[in-house]
């Protein structure tokens, strides 16, 4: 009898508990869109994904606006292989994806196209 009892205000206590549970989960959901938590998520993940810009291509391969496209070849070598062997996987993206955008802005320019 004394087990019946015990297992039934488990079972109440466990659903009391869920409820409250599942009510502030609505309540802070509720606050971070009236506060803009919620935007500001959102806006900071379009941002991680937004293409890198040709300036910041340049500051990571470590080459002069003047520079030519060998030297640049040769800077994105390098430091491609260095990270491939030591090291950073982050850091080795971030090479070549510094690479794909000069690549682009060197085909605009031979093209005779003005930047964008």
């Amino acid at each position: 009898m004394a087990a019946k009892i015990l297992a039934n205000v488990l079972v109440m206590g466990s659903a009391i508990v869920g409820r409250a549970v599942l009510r502030a989960y609505r309540q802070a959901i509720s606050n971070a869109s009236k506060n803009g938590v919620a935007n500001e998520a959102v806006n900071n993940i379009r941002r991680a994904s937004k293409i890198m810009a040709e300036p910041e291509a340049r500051q990571v391969l470590g080459v002069t606006e003047h520079a030519s496209w060998e030297e640049i070849l040769q800077r994105y070598d390098n430091l491609f292989e260095r990270n491939a062997k030591n090291g950073s996987f982050y850091l080795q993206s971030k090479v070549h994806r510094a690479k794909e955008v000069l690549e682009g802005a060197y085909a605009k320019k031979a093209q005779g196209t003005p930047d964008a």
